[in-house]
């Protein structure tokens, strides 16, 4: 009976198909290869479920995550999205993670604030509220993945997720526990960043060359689409900001009326940045108001259609190249048990262990004998200088 035949169950590959087959040594008896041949079909090794499963990913809904700095109007934003999808029927879906907020101007499906509590957290750690905020998210990062589950199980049922994130940007983008949820979402749905820029207070070149350096860095992060949402524009209209993204020497010339250090050095990341705007999509909206609506929910959906060209792509490379190592290293476990069990001829293996030679093992067996040997011949010396004079009693124990 030849072993390739049966383990050809398991799909294990010989190197080569002619020389390098293994099978059995002719002279061995029947016996020893029905024996063989039974303990390999006991092992019942299967494919690893990771490697045929694969990972489910869902086209829809779309993951909109509203990032931006401290008093941009995020909240007041995600409160004019959540109208805007009510109003239009757009099915949508509420997600807030900012754990210190007090109120909030629309109702939230999920809130971190029901799983960690904000001000429990900064008594018990002693921390300030930076560190309570992170603290908290960090916290809920790790049950994340239920969260995940909670919009498979209604994916069919929605067209957006909507997530609103802490006030202070940096504790988001650039902690362990942003990361985490931003790659949770991209790794299952079709994601997209959502940058919200205060319009009035990038009127100055200087604020608005650091919400432009912000926004490259959030971008090369997270890899994933970006849009511009330049908000208040009910206050101040975004032109300026268009004007300066799309011609160098407008803001060049905005910026010769100052000869600060800050603006030399704007200029010269003018530069750099030329080459970013070229590939961002920018809209001006107002949370106030509701204007830009339309214009946002449609950069939005071609910047889904970007995620799955590029980031989806990226991502199925990535999962096909990690199947493929466990794929071989199982192969190669396997090919390894089989020689193992064909030198052993059926009988057991010990795998894997820090034993020495079976030589060596028997010689500490012995030498362990021979201790005990020599413990008894001590003591038995030592019964024989008992005094013959003692107890009877004491005298008649045998050894």
């Amino acid at each position: 009976m030849d072993i390739d035949s049966k383990l050809d169950k398991f799909d294990v590959k010989s190197g080569d198909e002619g020389s390098s087959s293994m099978q059995v040594d002719s002279k061995g008896t029947a016996e020893e290869k029905d024996e063989l041949t039974d303990s390999m079909n006991k092992l019942n090794v299967e494919a690893s479920s990771s490697g045929q499963a694969g990972h489910s990913f869902r086209r829809k809904p779309v993951i909109i995550i509203v990032v931006g700095m401290a008093g941009s109007g995020k909240t007041t934003f995600l409160h004019r999205l959540v109208c805007h999808t009510q109003a239009s029927r757009i099915r949508g879906y509420v997600l807030n993670l900012d754990p210190a907020v007090m109120t909030l101007p629309y109702g939230a499906n999920i809130d971190i604030r029901d799983t960690v509590k904000y001000k429990e957290v900064m008594k018990q750690f002693n921390l300030g509220p930076n560190g309570g905020i992170l603290t908290s998210l960090n916290l809920f990062a790790t049950k994340f993945d239920e969260v995940i589950q909670v919009i498979e199980n209604r994916a069919d049922q929605l067209d957006y997720v909507l997530v609103d994130t802490p006030g202070q940007i940096e504790i988001f983008t650039w902690s362990a526990s942003g990361a985490i949820i931003t790659e949770a979402f991209a790794s299952t749905f079709p994601t997209v960043v959502a940058y919200v820029v205060d319009t009035p207070r990038s009127s100055s070149p200087v604020t608005f060359m650091s919400n432009m350096l912000y926004a490259c860095s959030i971008l090369y992060k997270t890899r994933l689409p970006l849009v511009l949402a330049f908000n208040k524009t009910d206050v101040a209209q975004h032109q300026f900001a268009l004007e300066w993204m799309e011609d160098f020497e407008a803001f060049q010339a905005a910026m010769r009326s100052d000869d600060s250090y800050m603006s030399t050095f704007s200029q010269s990341l003018s530069l750099v940045l030329d080459e970013f705007y070229k590939n961002l999509r920018s809209v001006g909206v107002s949370a106030v108001s509701g204007a830009g609506m339309d214009a946002f929910f449609k950069a939005i959906e071609a910047s889904a259609e970007e995620y799955m060209e590029t980031y989806k792509s990226d991502l199925d490379k990535r999962r096909a190249e990690k199947q493929q190592m466990e794929e071989e290293q199982r192969k190669h476990n396997m090919e390894k048990l089989r020689r193992d069990m064909e030198q052993s001829g059926g009988q057991s293996v010990v795998l894997s262990t820090d034993l020495k030679d079976k030589g060596q093992n028997d010689n500490m067996v012995e030498e362990d004998e021979d201790i005990e040997d020599d413990d008894f011949e001590t003591f038995t010396d030592k019964e024989d200088v008992i005094d013959e004079d003692e107890d009877e009693e004491v005298g008649s124990f045998s050894f």
